[in-house]
């Protein structure tokens, strides 16, 4: 191993970057080259590929998105783009590959592995949706720009005497949207693992309502369906003005927290050391305090749920 190249994939996260210069940094100290690939496995494909130094990666580790920009390829997802990112792979002289992304940046990742190419996957993902690991890169953040807007939110709930949904990002998992309505005080908390009783919502908003609450906040997954129409139907309910607030991509940007930043920085350091060793097909993660990693393919494949315990003190505690 001589040469490793490390792209980033898929949606981007807060700490992408502090993982870029992990990765960086730790392979050059251990006497290694390394290859930045630009814009994700298209980018692999098309050759925008440079050799990076330790000054490639000065002052971005406080800094949100990616330096190695990001983009979705349809042709990687074909066997034809994936044998042309391997022969780009071998003109660059690169001899192990470090993606940083989430489930669709690891299937990419695997099958490369599979085809005989050394590939190590580092999650980084606002969902948190990849079980193996406790959090993915960049969650953490996203949570916090959660529960900020919650607060801001609340402000504005409690001078009208509103209803106010907040409709969080997450795909179909309702990580983001658990945590952040725990750590902000929602009233309600809706995802699409826990389902959810439109009637029991409207039972609680009406019951705080008449012991002289002034707010009333919703958090809602973006998987669970139309925020408008549950706004609409809540309102019909209560007779109590709802009103929506879409986050949407705000919860991507911003400066890492610090603890996504020195997550990142463990796992790009993890990562760099398992390719040193001659292991591949693995995704870095944390459980507690200790870096493991798993295969790719386990990694892709293991259910992801939130824990049901966090759910159900978050419906203790919303009163």
């Amino acid at each position: 191993m001589k040469r490793i190249g490390v792209l980033t994939s898929g949606g981007d996260a807060p700490g992408m970057n502090a993982a870029i210069r992990a990765v960086v940094r730790v392979a050059i100290y251990k006497k290694l080259k390394v290859s930045g690939i630009y814009r994700g496995y298209q980018g692999l494909i098309e050759g925008d590929i440079e050799d990076m130094e330790i000054a490639s990666v000065g002052d971005i580790i406080h800094r949100g998105g990616t330096k190695l920009r990001t983009a979705r390829s349809t042709e990687f997802m074909t066997a034809e783009g994936q044998d042309r990112a391997i022969e780009m792979l071998k003109v660059f002289n690169i001899d192990g590959l470090i993606v940083i992304g989430g489930d669709g940046t690891f299937t990419g990742a695997s099958k490369l592995d599979e085809k005989g190419f050394p590939v190590i996957g580092i999650p980084g993902t606002i969902d948190n949706d990849m079980d193996y690991t406790d959090y993915t890169i960049g969650f953490d953040t996203a949570v916090n720009t959660v529960v900020n807007a919650i607060g801001n939110i609340r402000d504005t709930s409690s001078s009208h005497g509103r209803v106010n949904i907040i409709e969080v990002m997450g795909r179909h998992c309702g990580d983001l949207a658990l945590y952040g309505g725990l750590a902000g005080g929602a009233e309600s908390i809706i995802v699409p693992e826990f389902g959810y009783n439109l009637d029991e919502v409207a039972r609680k908003l009406i019951v705080g309502k008449n012991r002289g609450k002034l707010h009333h906040i919703i958090v809602l997954a973006e998987g669970i369906g139309e925020p408008y129409k549950i706004a609409e139907e809540i309102e019909t309910k209560t007779q109590m003005e709802t009103r929506v607030t879409v986050i949407g991509h705000l919860q991507r940007g911003g400066a890492p927290t610090a603890q996504d930043r020195i997550l990142a920085s463990k796992l790009g350091e993890e990562a760099v050391n398992l390719l040193i060793k001659g292991k591949h097909g693995l995704a870095v993660g944390n459980k507690g305090e200790r870096i493991i990693h798993v295969p790719l393919i386990e990694a892709i494949t293991k259910e992801d749920k939130p824990p049901s315990r966090l759910y159900e003190l978050a419906s203790i505690l919303a009163k």
